[in-house]
């Protein structure tokens, strides 16, 4: 079981224990043993920073970087407590000034989990969570918004 992050560039310090809860009921509860994040705001060193402490508790537990540019055009270094870099199957045709917002949406197909925190304001956290939503009423995702866990 694989579960993707995405939330606004700019997050509130108040969602990381939050996010710690979160991840561990997604290990222990849904069975996800991989965690894919991108490293673009708050949101995702937060979510990182969730999964990494998770992982000294469970071992089984995989921390992906999303990657949005081909690694031979941006080579990123795998950062201290991440597993491995990933870079979606057909990106290389993406022009770069959409990259990130691509990777989010192949993301968003291929999860089975999405942990987000959206607070409904303009941009694209909410419109790829609108995707994710279309998918969740198909019954193919899962949806947890840490914006309704902290009432915003």
């Amino acid at each position: 079981m694989t579960c993707f992050f995405i939330g606004h560039r700019f997050a509130p310090e108040t969602l990381k224990p939050i996010l710690l809860k979160v991840v561990e009921r997604h290990i222990t509860y849904y069975g996800v043993t991989h965690f894919i994040v991108g490293q673009y705001g708050a949101f995702d060193h937060m979510a990182a920073g969730a999964v990494i402490e998770a992982k000294a508790w469970h071992p089984e537990v995989s921390l992906s970087l999303l990657l949005p540019y081909h690694p031979s055009k941006r080579p990123t270094e795998i950062p201290m407590g991440f597993d491995s870099t990933y870079y979606p199957e057909g990106m290389e045709t993406v022009p770069d000034r959409v990259a990130i917002k691509k990777a989010n949406e192949l993301m968003i197909q291929s999860c089975d989990y999405l942990i987000c925190y959206n607070r409904n304001i303009i941009g694209n956290t909410r419109d790829l969570v609108a995707i994710a939503e279309l998918r969740a009423k198909k019954g193919l995702l899962h949806i947890t918004n840490l914006a309704e866990c902290l009432n915003i």
